[in-house]
């Protein structure tokens, strides 16, 4: 019998739609029928409430990257409205993939869970909202997914103890995270996996991985030490414009890495005779050989 969950994978495409609706259609369906994901994920930000008007007015720190003049104008040429997200929540209930979405603000998360998707994303930058976070614990009934980079063991506690006091932690979701872009595999720290169990398998729905890391492998092991919700970017092409695009896998990578769980998962159980059947036939066949 298969102790371990059956992987779960998300697709994270974020902003690499580049703020067409069309090719975040095609993100979703690549997704779907090519990678064989079972969720895709979206970014929503309310960037005046976000940023100051300082941040707001100055140049994108990178501006070969910038779709706007200033970042504020950059993030605003990235977002979708919330009748947009719910033109893209169809669409995948129409090709059944799972949508959700990363709030960044009070505002955000307002808006998208007045779309009730299946679960809300709330991304490391935020993870110390205490307000937003408990206003999703009382109004929003969906899974609510938190990831813990540049986050304190002291801060991961009091998150999951907000979550305990709603008498919500059996819907929390808490990713195993490094925040960087890509992240070298020194820096990944997988054995946090064990700690996150260790401290919170028992009182928490998963444990999850959010990978920023280049290649697929991290991700294998990430699940094999218990981490069932696997969270990758995505994107169509590597080389376009955009700061996520190079800590993205393109469609292949993705769907060779929903192969391989899919397999690992298969392949994590223990024998349920000395001998499969499987076996029994190369017994009979070459082990009592003379010799």
């Amino acid at each position: 019998m298969n102790t371990y969950k059956k992987p779960y994978v998300i697709a994270e495409i974020g902003c690499n739609h580049k703020g067409d609706i069309e090719i975040a259609k095609e993100l979703i369906k690549v997704a779907k029928i090519f990678c064989n994901a079972d969720a895709v994920k979206f970014q929503k930000r309310n960037n005046k409430e976000l940023l100051t008007e300082e941040q707001y007015n100055q140049p994108h720190p990178n501006p070969a990257n910038s779709y706007g003049d200033t970042y504020g104008a950059h993030r605003e040429f990235l977002e979708f409205n919330t009748a947009q997200h719910q033109v893209l929540k169809d669409f995948c209930e129409d090709i059944k993939i799972d949508y959700s979405t990363s709030v960044w603000d009070m505002t955000s998360a307002k808006e998208i869970a007045s779309l009730h998707p299946k679960f809300i994303k709330i991304p490391s930058a935020c993870n110390n909202n205490a307000k937003m976070l408990q206003w999703l614990c009382e109004n929003y009934k969906g899974e609510l997914h938190v990831s813990t980079g540049m986050t304190t063991k002291s801060e991961i506690d009091d998150l999951v103890q907000l979550f305990v006091k709603h008498n919500r932690n059996e819907d929390l979701v808490l990713y195993n995270c490094t925040s960087g872009y890509p992240v070298p595999f020194k820096d990944v720290c997988l054995l946090d996996i064990n700690l996150l169990i260790e401290k919170y398998g028992n009182v928490v729905k998963h444990i999850g991985f959010s990978g920023h890391h280049l290649g697929i492998a991290v991700d294998v092991a990430a699940y094999t030490l218990g981490a069932n919700v696997i969270e990758r970017h995505y994107t169509l092409d590597r080389t376009w414009k955009g700061t996520d695009h190079a800590a993205s896998l393109e469609p292949m990578g993705l769907r060779k890495l929903s192969r391989d769980l899919g397999a690992v998962y298969k392949a994590l159980n223990f024998k349920n005779a000395d001998i499969l059947p499987i076996e029994q036939v190369q017994r009979d066949k070459l082990k009592n050989q003379k010799g």
